[in-house]
């Protein structure tokens, strides 16, 4: 059971769910941000930014943020969750490209503080070919995303058991976003 009462049924509206419906005055602009970082128009791609926010959501030991977007990344990225599952398990040996190493490198500097983003992590970026909106925009889905993690975790949400669970939300993520999510 959540820290408070959410007002519905916690079994239907796991993690974030329950917290955006219980107060969809706030919910609304945060799927709206989720949706601008996430899904908007970008030289990353929506898998490849959804693995930052998995990437980020992992290393702050967020079970459904780490769930929900590793099967968002995979089910947007060519490789799927075994790359997801890489990327958790071993940043440096995954086989993704050289720039978006270095933008994971930038969003764990940022989940352990934002002064841990130092000159030489967005010069190594920058030199893998990140340009400054992809810099930019790293940093802020990761800070998003400790934000996301401590609310989610901080209420003591509930977490699905079983990692399939996650598959549902992600086909409809990848194909109608964020923002339908208050209306269902």
């Amino acid at each position: 059971m959540a820290h408070i009462d959410l007002g519905q049924d916690e079994q239907v509206y796991l993690g974030i769910h329950g917290l955006i419906r219980y107060r969809p005055e706030t919910g609304r602009p945060l799927l709206a941000l989720n949706e601008a970082l996430l899904r908007g128009p970008h030289p990353l791609t929506p898998g490849e930014r959804e693995l930052i926010a998995a990437y980020v959501s992992g290393r702050n030991e967020c079970r459904f943020c780490q769930g929900a977007h590793s099967a968002f990344a995979a089910v947007q990225l060519d490789e799927g969750m075994p790359l997801v599952d890489q990327v958790h398990a071993d940043l440096d040996n995954a086989p993704i490209s050289a720039k978006l190493r270095a933008l994971l490198h930038i969003a764990a500097a940022v989940q352990v503080s934002g002064r841990e983003v130092t000159p030489e992590l967005v010069a190594t970026a920058r030199a893998e070919g990140a340009t400054d909106l992809e810099i930019h925009d790293t940093v802020l889905i990761a800070a998003a995303y400790c934000m996301f993690n401590r609310y989610v975790d901080g209420l003591g949400t509930l977490v699905p058991d079983d990692q399939e669970w996650y598959l549902g939300p992600a086909a409809r993520v990848a194909t109608q976003g964020y923002l339908p999510v208050l209306d269902r």
